[in-house]
């Protein structure tokens, strides 16, 4: 009896063979015994009946997390009930780039398979669990910072909200909150802003000015007149940006309102949000692509128009600039 003990408490495959590592994927309320009969199937274990004599004399047999787990044969029954009590689980990387939109997101995290997309949206827009967070906003747009998160394939989507919320407050320290309070700015009015300039340019080193020419219209009451503001209060929009879609009667129209758009119009990163709180000394109030991934600036209309027909003569307008 104990020469069958000692055997069953030994590694399937002597560790020193490096055997593959499997993933086992633990399903959430299952018995104990499933799972043993589970590791036995997979030849991860030499004895179920041993695995779970083993596990109740640790009182260990109803603390199993569920979740995929990267086991091999070379690894002790103990090794592996402990990665189970333990809930070693795997963690997947989900990486959100800058400026993208809460649906965006929502489709990204679904098609990596790690929570549902229609519950991510729903909650993003939950006002209850948004006012749980601390955020005073309608949707958590703008609040899911962009980065490189680990997360286990059973995760829920408020989990994945509340780490990137988190990530955001982690991101913007005390020194940025301090300048937000020198400029007057709400983090709400930041975040707006930086999703603008987010959106207006791929190339950083443009940010700090594109975030002058927004911040010299603010102060002297010209209207933004951003297109990516105007494309996200369409209902629907195909690449082009026709002259109709300037005169829409969306809040998100900064050609026909005032001053910042509602809320943000995506998620921007860290460089997005310095340029914000820390725009150059520029006095430009107008800005268009080059179409090489920089930006031209200009200080008059006229030199703007210019700019426009240097750059870009297109039967549609290409997507950025301010202009009258």
């Amino acid at each position: 009896m104990h020469q069958t003990i000692r055997w069953a408490e030994g590694p399937v495959v002597p560790a020193q063979k490096h055997p593959p590592s499997k993933v086992v994927l633990i399903p959430e309320g299952a018995p104990f015994q499933q799972v043993a009969a589970m590791l036995e199937r997979e030849r991860l274990i030499k004895s179920r009946s041993a695995f779970v004599i083993f596990a109740k004399s640790q009182s260990a047999d109803r603390k199993v997390h569920a979740g995929e787990y990267e086991l091999n044969a070379g690894m002790t029954p103990a090794e592996i009930l402990a990665k189970l009590i333990n809930g070693q689980v795997m963690l997947h990387p989900l990486t959100i780039p800058e400026g993208l939109t809460i649906t965006q997101i929502a489709d990204l995290v679904s098609q990596q398979g790690l929570t549902d997309q229609a519950e991510f949206l729903r909650l993003a827009k939950d006002r209850t669990f948004i006012a749980s967070l601390g955020i005073k906003a309608d949707t958590l747009e703008g609040y899911l910072y962009p980065n490189t998160y680990k997360f286990p394939r059973t995760v829920k989507a408020r989990e994945v909200l509340t780490a990137m919320v988190e990530q955001l407050r982690q991101v913007v320290g005390p020194d940025l909150l301090a300048r937000m309070q020198e400029l007057k700015m709400t983090m709400h009015e930041v975040l707006t802003l930086a999703s603008v300039i987010e959106k207006e340019t791929g190339a950083g080193g443009d940010r700090p000015d594109i975030s002058a020419v927004f911040h010299n219209r603010l102060k002297q009451h010209i209207p933004l007149q951003s297109d990516p503001t105007v494309i996200y209060g369409l209902p629907a929009f195909d690449g082009n940006l026709r002259k109709k879609d300037l005169s829409s009667p969306s809040p998100y129209n900064t050609y026909r309102v005032k001053g910042l758009p509602p809320g943000p119009i995506s998620n921007p990163g860290i460089q997005a949000i310095r340029a914000t709180l820390y725009p150059s000394d520029s006095r430009a109030l107008y800005f268009v692509s080059r179409n090489d991934g920089t930006t031209q600036f200009s200080k008059t209309l006229t030199e703007h128009n210019q700019a426009v027909e240097k750059y870009q003569k297109r039967p549609f307008r290409k997507v950025s600039s301010p202009r009258l």
